[in-house]
C-alpha cells in the first residue's frame, strides 16, 4: 500500500482506468474531469459511465473539476488529456505550486504529436518547453498495448515507462505495476512516442480494410473488395510497422528494438485488431457509415471532431505524420493513403487499391 498522493489529469477511459488501478493499490488518487457532472458521478455513483460503462471505481479515487486543486501537493501526476487539448491544460497546471517548483514527478500517457511554429513535435519535447526547467530530462512517457476497458477489468497488460531519467522511469514503474499491470523501463523516449502516435494512423487504415473485406462483392473504380482478407490485414500491419520505425529513427529513436517491443509491434497489433480500438472503429465507419461525408477535408474533420461522439487520436496524428514525412523526406505510403482519405482526395477504396497495386 502506498502513501504518495497521485493526480491523474484527464478522465477519459485510459486516464480513469489507470487512476482506478493506482488507487486500488492504496494510493490516495484524484482525477481531474473537464466536466463537473462527470466528477459528480465518479464521487457519488463510483462510475464513469461515458467512458467505462458500469465499471465500479474504488472509494480511494476522488474526482474534481478544479485542475489546480487536483495537481497541487501531489508526488506523482499523470497527464491523460487528449493531444488536441493537452497544451492548454498544461499551461493551467503551472499555477499549482508543487508543479511550479518541480516537486511533482510527471508522466504522460497522451498519444500523438503537438503543433508548433516549427512544425509537429513530440509531446515530451514540447512539454519540456512549457514546464519549469526542473523537468528537463525527467518527464516519463508511458505506453504499450493497453486498452482501458481491459485494464479496468484487471486483464494482464504490459506497459513501458520511458524516460531519459532512469530514476523517474523506475519510480513510475513501481507506482503503476500491480497484479495485472506489468511495467518495464526504457530510455528510448522518442521511439516510444513515435510508435504510440503513428500506430493510431495505421489502425485507421486497418479499420478501412476490415470494413471493406466484410462487404463482399462491392466495387469502386474496379476495386474488388472480396479479395481483401486476414492475410491482407497482416500485410498492412507489417507495412505500417516499417513506417513507424522509419519515422521513429528519423526523429531520434535510440533503440531499434523499441519497434519490436510491446511499445511498437505490441501496441500496433492490439490497436488494429481489438474491438475496443477507437481508430479502428473510425476506419470502419468511413466505409460503413460514410462518416467523412459532412467534412470538406482533414482540417474540417479535426475542427469538428467533437461531433464524432468519440475521439480517434489518429486523425490529428495523420495530419502531423504527413508533415513529418515531408520534412524528413521519407516514404510512408500507408500514412499517406490515410491522409488522402481523410483529406477527401481519394475514396477509401481507391486509396487502398492504389496502394496495393503499387506493391504488385
Amino acid at each position: 500500500m502506498g502513501t504518495a498522493k497521485v493526480a491523474v489529469i484527464g478522465a477519459g477511459a485510459w486516464g480513469t482506468a489507470l487512476a482506478k488501478s493506482i488507487s486500488e493499490k492504496g494510493y490516495p488518487t484524484v482525477i481531474w474531469c473537464r466536466r463537473v457532472d462527470q466528477a459528480t458521478e465518479i464521487n457519488s455513483a463510483r462510475t464513469n459511465s461515458r467512458y467505462l460503462g458500469d465499471v465500479k471505481l474504488p472509494e480511494s479515487l476522488s474526482a474534481t473539476g478544479d485542475i489546480e486543486e487536483a495537481a497541487d501537493g501531489k508526488e506523482f501526476m499523470i497527464l491523460a488529456v487528449p493531444s488536441l487539448y493537452l497544451l492548454g491544460q498544461v499551461k493551467r497546471l503551472l499555477n499549482a505550486p508543487s508543479v511550479r517548483e518541480g516537486q511533482t514527478s510527471i508522466a504522460v500517457i497522451t498519444k500523438g504529436f503537438l503543433p508548433s511554429p516549427f512544425g509537429p513535435r513530440l509531446i515530451i519535447d514540447t512539454l519540456e518547453d512549457y514546464l519549469p526547467g526542473f523537468y528537463k530530462g525527467r518527464l516519463v512517457y508511458v505506453s504499450g498495448p493497453s486498452h482501458a476497458e481491459e485494464v479496468a477489468q484487471g486483464k494482464i497488460t504490459g506497459l513501458i515507462a520511458a524516460s531519459r531519467s532512469a530514476r523517474e522511469s523506475i519510480r513510475f514503474r513501481y507506482l503503476l505495476k500491480g497484479k495485472s499491470l506489468l511495467v518495464f523501463s526504457s530510455l528510448d523516449v522518442r521511439g516510444v512516442q513515435v510508435a504510440a502516435a503513428v500506430k493510431n494512423v495505421i489502425a485507421i487504415a486497418f479499420g478501412v480494410l476490415d470494413a471493406l473485406k466484410t462487404e463482399k462483392g462491392g466495387t469502386d473504380s474496379g476495386g474488388v473488395r472480396d479479395v481483401f482478407g486476414d492475410n491482407t490485414g497482416s500485410l498492412l500491419l507489417a507495412a505500417g510497422l516499417n513506417e513507424i520505425q522509419t519515422l521513429g529513427l528519423a526523429m531520434g529513436a535510440t533503440h531499434a528494438e523499441t519497434f519490436t517491443s510491446i511499445a511498437g509491434v505490441g501496441d500496433l497489433d492490439v490497436t488494429c485488431r481489438s474491438i475496443y480500438g477507437r481508430n479502428r472503429r473510425f476506419g470502419r465507419e468511413i466505409i460503413e457509415k460514410r462518416i467523412l461525408d459532412p467534412y470538406e477535408n482533414i482540417d474540417g474533420l479535426i475542427a469538428g471532431i467533437d461531433g464524432l461522439g468519440y475521439l480517434p487520436e489518429g486523425i490529428a496524428a495523420c495530419k502531423y505524420a504527413n508533415c513529418l514525412q515531408e520534412k524528413h523526406k521519407l516514404k510512408m505510403p500507408v500514412c499517406s493513403l490515410v491522409y488522402r482519405i481523410l483529406n477527401k482526395e481519394l475514396s477509401a477504396e481507391n486509396a487502398l487499391n492504389n496502394y496495393l497495386n503499387k506493391l504488385r
